[in-house]
């Protein structure tokens, strides 16, 4: 795939589809997965019998909030739905092993950007060169010869301005090309809306108890939050605690639902935040991720017999315990340590 040109691409993805099919396109929705979405009903728009978009995730970010609102995305849980009513499923901006909810689905194509798990389906496009999958989606669409509407290129922006933080992160030419290709046909105004919608009062008590019981270990922060209303509040804190002078790592889990949460971010110098979270929480559940950040997630009921994480001084611990003791070497010493 890494030598094929885009129209091939294109071409060996519309032969995984017919007229009659029923698609259901499948996210963890954040921007850069919920712009990709659009773009796979646009690419199939007319060339099948239907189209739908799903989430595993529960959106209570205001930023995807508003981009789903603003842009008029139609998008439903996963479990508001029945899946026996498709017969294609497309998986974008994800791997299966990214979640259990997705390792249980039997997908006909899968296109991302994360490291490659080499997951199996009759199309694969993986490219962990790009910075956003939005970049990806939006050559499909330039070698379809799609006139790409305002809210479409709205929403690839956004998701090329997300993933690489306005590319401050590691990124491509091809993320650059992709970004001043649709900048002239995306709604500036709508995207700073989104992007302005940032916080919501019921976050803020996490972010008091987030600096209040933090933990500091050669410049590397740790917090547990015990249960979360929203796993997207453990994001927001790792993202906000990078912005702190002297931190290089920066470490938040919650539990949400069924589940421990852990996100990683790290300043991106010598470091893989990806291979830190699966080498700590692999063993346990799904993790990965990129070089400056990345995920992992546990079913409680595999922590049982490890940890009880309504006491949150043992998990914390247990957490720092785990990365230090597993990933050692690979979360590396800081400049100043």
């Amino acid at each position: 795939m890494k030598k094929l040109s885009a129209t091939e691409r294109l071409r060996r993805f519309y032969q995984q589809f017919c007229g009659d099919n029923k698609v259901l396109v499948l996210i963890n929705a954040d921007p850069d997965a919920l712009a990709c979405a659009m773009a796979i009903k646009r690419l199939l728009w007319r060339r099948v019998a239907g189209v739908g978009l799903a989430h595993i995730n529960v959106i209570q970010r205001p930023d995807n909030l508003a981009m789903i609102r603003l842009l008029g995305i139609q998008s439903c849980h996963i479990d508001q739905i029945a899946l026996d009513q498709f017969d294609r499923y497309v998986l974008v901006d994800s791997q299966p092993t990214h979640s259990q909810r997705f390792a249980t689905i039997k997908f006909d194509a899968i296109i991302d950007h994360h490291p490659d798990t080499r997951p199996t389906a009759s199309f694969v496009d993986i490219r962990p060169e790009y910075g956003a999958n939005a970049t990806i989606l939006t050559e499909y669409l330039r070698a379809a010869h799609i006139k790409i509407s305002a809210r479409l290129a709205t929403g690839l922006l956004l998701g090329i301005k997300t993933d690489t933080h306005n590319f401050e992160l590691p990124s491509g030419i091809e993320d650059v090309r992709a970004f001043q290709f649709l900048f002239p046909h995306a709604n500036i105004h709508l995207a700073r809306k989104v992007e302005r919608a940032d916080l919501r009062f019921d976050f803020l008590t996490y972010f008091q108890q987030a600096i209040e019981t933090k933990r500091i270990r050669k410049n590397r922060v740790f917090v547990y939050l015990g249960r979360v209303i929203n796993p997207d509040v453990c994001v927001l804190i790792a993202d906000f605690f990078m912005r702190v002078q002297g931190v290089f790592w920066s470490i938040i889990a919650g539990v949400y639902d069924d589940r421990m949460v852990i996100i990683f971010r790290n300043d991106g110098i010598r470091k893989n935040a990806g291979n830190v979270a699966h080498q700590s929480f692999g063993a346990l559940g799904s993790a990965g991720g990129h070089k400056s950040m990345a995920r992992a997630e546990i079913l409680l009921e595999n922590l049982a017999p490890l940890v009880n994480v309504d006491d949150h001084r043992q998990t914390l611990s247990w957490v720092i315990i785990q990365i230090e003791k597993r990933a050692g070497k690979s979360i590396g010493k800081s400049p100043s340590s």
